[in-house]
């Protein structure tokens, strides 16, 4: 009993010295799911409870894979998201009203085969964009989507399933995209090709989220009237000024000749991404760290750790 006491005392304060951390830090953000079908348990909403009472900004975030944790179709399983979101939030706007909410929504259908986890079909996609525009009434921030697949590999099968999660992303308004890069075997695991290869897409993604250049420059007119018909743009000063920003440049798609991809080595995509990784943690330097800072830092991670006697984090 006296182990226990000491232990609860430890948590007790432990939560003290968290709460007062978040006081001084706004930035934090913590996922809070329930657990789907219709239930929130005791240590989502103690979290939940702890993140309000600090004005912390929380992601209610249901999570659904349709067939187990809801119904099969998009309305049934956008409805039950819609419901236990909404029972988050307001929990949260008790403990606290006007604490910061995201509406959160993570649906994926599964094998009615086997029963595992899919991803990138088409289903999901349509219930992000139905939630996507019940966040948008509601007037609330959107959280969904991002590079998801169920491939071991950076194969093709994680490249088109990642496709066709991250596109609706984009397309549908979602705000927060937890899980952008990286992602493998339904989230099982990550891969380092896998994340180079998801970062090069979300940069594309950022410039398709720019729209479309409607200054004098983006419009081209001086170059459309200067340039006589039948001739070329390669030469003229619109070209000459703008091909360095013009278009997108991936660091690791090859888009050279057969014979010059046969000479640099036959390289693809994951084998890129690969030495792409490696170069970049080759060249890291940390960023210089404040020795206060970084006590502080240590001593908070020792507490938190004497707090949980039984982990072994």
């Amino acid at each position: 009993m006296r182990t226990r006491d000491a232990s609860q005392r430890g948590a007790a304060r432990l939560l003290r010295e968290w709460l007062l951390f978040l006081e001084d830090h706004p930035v934090l953000l913590s996922l809070i799911n329930a657990s789907s079908p219709l239930v929130w348990d005791a240590s989502m909403l103690g979290a939940a409870r702890n993140y309000a009472l600090a004005n912390q900004a929380t992601l209610i975030t249901p999570f659904i894979l349709a067939g187990a944790m809801a119904p099969v179709t998009v309305a049934g399983a956008s409805a039950q998201t819609l419901a236990e979101a909404l029972a988050g939030m307001a929990f949260v706007q008790l403990v606290r009203p006007g604490a910061p909410v995201v509406f959160g929504s993570f649906a994926s259908s599964i094998s009615m085969q086997s029963g595992a986890p899919t991803f990138g079909t088409p289903e999901p996609a349509l219930v992000l964009y139905t939630m996507a525009a019940l966040a948008r009434r509601l007037g609330v921030p959107f959280r969904s989507g991002g590079s998801l697949c169920a491939s071991k590999v950076p194969d093709a099968q994680a490249a088109y399933e990642s496709a066709a999660t991250l596109q609706p992303t984009v397309l549908g308004g979602v705000n927060f995209v937890l899980h952008a890069a990286g992602w493998l075997e339904g989230g099982l695991t990550m891969g380092y090709e896998k994340f180079i290869l998801d970062a090069d897409q979300c940069g594309m993604m950022g410039v398709f989220v720019n729209g479309v250049d409607m200054s004098p420059n983006g419009q081209a007119l001086d170059a459309i009237r200067e340039n006589v018909p039948g001739q070329h743009f390669l030469g003229t000063a619109h070209t000459l000024a703008n091909f360095e920003t013009a278009f997108y440049r991936s660091d690791v798609a090859d888009n050279n000749s057969f014979e010059q991809w046969l000479e640099e080595g036959s390289l693809d995509a994951p084998q890129r991404a690969n030495k792409a990784w490696k170069k970049l943690l080759a060249e890291y330097v940390a960023p210089p760290l404040d020795p206060g800072v970084d006590e502080a830092l240590r001593e908070f991670v020792a507490k938190a750790k004497a707090a949980s006697a039984d982990s072994d984090v």
